[in-house]
């Protein structure tokens, strides 16, 4: 499974780039506002430092005014991937970015019906929102599972990337389920390498060291 970093903070980017974490990004409008940066100044400096697929999304809302915003995201840098919502107008203007040889990430899906759509207009990631599923009460999980069995069913391309991450544990069931991508906020992929029994065993052995007065240099 792929890890997307969903975050436009630069210095956390760079930190899990260098341990070989990240193999792509994923912001939005909230995000980019967080850093308090312009949008295309960030965006173009996020696809300086990683090799893969950046998410840059339209604020648009009407396919025209989308394909605008789309195209002018797309001039930023080859591996930009324009990030659509899951609307009519939406699906449209992926059709179209699609067939210009744009990539596209649709973002703000909660059913397989949506995602199915998505891949019949070329979608190049469906993005599944686990959290806010949860949320209102109903299992994420369950919809990333039925993407995975529609698409296997008829071949699509199009790539699940599991999104709206709360937790390691969501990590893990998205893996297990079998999404393509992940993308989380750089605090929960730092979280998957914590367990309390590691922290356990390595205080255990250092204690052993110093009793034993074991130096390595």
């Amino acid at each position: 499974m792929k890890f997307f970093v969903d975050t436009a903070d630069i210095d956390a980017i760079r930190e899990l780039h260098d341990l070989g974490m990240v193999d792509g990004v994923t912001t939005n409008p909230s995000l980019i506002a967080k850093s308090g940066r312009d949008i295309l100044e960030v965006t173009k400096e996020i696809c300086e430092l990683v090799d893969g697929p950046v998410s840059a999304e339209v604020v648009a809302t009407e396919t025209d005014a989308m394909l605008a915003e789309g195209r002018h995201l797309a001039k930023i840098a080859p591996n930009i991937c324009v990030k659509l919502p899951l609307t009519w107008d939406g699906l449209r203007a992926c059709k179209v970015l699609t067939d210009e040889g744009t990539k596209v990430n649709v973002t703000l899906c909660f059913s397989p019906n949506q995602a199915l759509l998505a891949a019949k207009a070329g979608a190049t990631y469906i993005s599944p929102f686990i959290g806010r599923l949860d949320d209102i009460v109903l299992d994420g999980m369950d919809v990333i599972r039925d993407i995975r069995e529609i698409y296997d069913n008829y071949g699509f391309e199009t790539q699940i990337l599991a999104a709206s991450i709360r937790s390691a544990n969501h990590m893990k069931e998205a893996a297990l389920i079998g999404a393509d991508v992940a993308t989380a906020p750089p605090d929960v992929i730092r979280k998957m390498a914590a367990h309390p029994l590691t922290d356990a065993g390595l205080k255990a052995f250092l204690a052993d060291a110093e009793k034993a007065g074991i130096k390595i240099v």
